[in-house]
């Protein structure tokens, strides 16, 4: 075989062309779905209904129960930071196992309070464990699906974090009426369920081509490269204002309740559910690119849009499309990732890896950040939907610089 022949084979067996074996492809979206609802949607979003419980049964104080909290977003970013060592030394596809088995470890574990710090410690490996599979999923299956439909596939994977945020709010509170530890032993179950059936459904790891990595490095070093890094972490900040605060905003400072805060929590994550679907076929539709800046746009008028109106309409307009876009602006930004750099899966998984931590930093920090100024400011949540829907409209100017520097080049 010829050196050409030689990558293009390498090039085939990576990157299949149009209209190949659609059963495996959606095969591979179910493994990748699962693997999102069970490290990103359970393991994150299944704490915060669960936190009331534990404070009523005295495993941990108030303020302990959010410094636990603050244990996942810090294992998510370390999650992101090692998730390429660690498939680098086992596989992509191993460490995505691993990574699942350890989200049910730490539901079956946490089952039983023996101190603060193994408790901390089993959070902090959840939050690993989401971390870690935000990188590899969506890399590890994508090569192998035509690129026309690479969009809607990276959607299905990532509806399970929005599929995690319903389950939050129905599951939970039906296993806690049989108790708080038989909560965390049903949350294990159901994860070690989805585990067992997701096993055999990852596509079997091929050899990567590095042939390219000139080209891809200097994709990667590109402008455009770096402002979709930033407008990414940017995007972190604006979903932590409905993230965090809008159930209290409801319930306490428009006077409303918790019974109708959760209602909004609820349609936050039936939009969590169809965004990714919808914004993945809209990236195949569309291009990567449009589509990201129309969902800069989009997002950045729902999360301001609290501060123009608190009519009903206003809200759950705001709630549902904000939801949607907690997982939905993940495709767009893999789609672009693939864009960016689209001869080098070393790459592709690199420039990845890097979009993920900065969210999980600009994230964290803005958590940490809004919680300070929510103080400062005298409970003003207003000023909070306004820094975000901020963020977002910068990350729109930041890409309509560099498509103008592009267009000038």
């Amino acid at each position: 075989m010829t050196n050409a022949n030689t990558k293009r084979h390498i090039k085939d067996r990576v990157h299949p062309p149009p209209g190949s074996d659609p059963k495996s492809t959606w095969r591979y979206a179910v493994a990748g779905l699962v693997a999102s609802f069970v490290g990103l949607g359970l393991a994150r979003f299944s704490y915060t209904p669960l936190i009331p419980a534990l404070i009523a049964a005295k495993w941990f104080s108030a303020s302990d129960v959010v410094y636990l909290g603050a244990a996942n977003l810090a294992g998510y970013l370390a999650g992101a930071l090692m998730a390429r060592a660690f498939a680098t030394i086992a596989g992509a596809v191993r460490t995505l196992r691993a990574m699942m088995l350890l989200a049910t470890l730490s539901f079956v574990a946490s089952a039983t309070p023996l101190s603060l710090m193994w408790f901390f410690g089993w959070r902090f490996l959840s939050g690993l464990a989401g971390g870690t599979i935000m990188v590899l999923a969506a890399s590890v299956i994508l090569p192998y699906v035509a690129t026309a439909r690479r969009g809607l596939v990276g959607g299905v994977i990532f509806a399970g974090v929005g599929l995690g945020v319903a389950a939050s709010g129905t599951l939970v509170p039906l296993l806690l009426q049989q108790g708080l530890r038989q909560s965390w032993y049903g949350l294990g179950m159901l994860s070690a369920l989805l585990t067992v059936a997701s096993w055999r459904s990852w596509p079997v790891e091929t050899g990567l081509s590095a042939a390219p990595l000139h080209q891809a490095k200097h994709h990667h070093s590109s402008s455009a490269a770096r402002a979709l890094l930033f407008q990414y972490g940017l995007n972190a900040i604006a979903l932590v204002p409905h993230m965090v605060f809008v159930v209290d905003f409801v319930a306490r400072g428009l006077g409303q309740g918790i019974a109708a805060g959760s209602r909004y929590w609820v349609l936050y994550g039936l939009g969590a559910v169809i965004g990714p679907l919808v914004t993945g076929q809209l990236g195949d539709r569309f291009g990567f690119r449009p589509a990201l800046r129309a969902a800069f746009l989009i997002e950045g008028v729902a999360v301001l849009l609290p501060t123009v109106s608190t009519a009903p309409l206003s809200l759950i307009v705001s709630s549902v499309v904000v939801g949607g876009f907690t997982p939905g602006i993940v495709p767009l930004v893999i789609g672009r990732v693939h864009e960016l750099v689209p001869h080098s899966l070393i790459q592709q998984r690199t420039l990845w890896g890097h979009a993920t931590t900065g969210f999980a930093l600009f994230q964290a920090a803005a958590a940490y950040g809004f919680s300070w100024m929510f103080a400062q400011t005298g409970n003003d949540y207003l000023v909070l939907f306004e820094i975000g829907g901020g963020a977002l409209m910068a990350a729109l100017a930041i890409d309509l610089i560099v498509l103008l520097a592009d267009h000038e080049a």
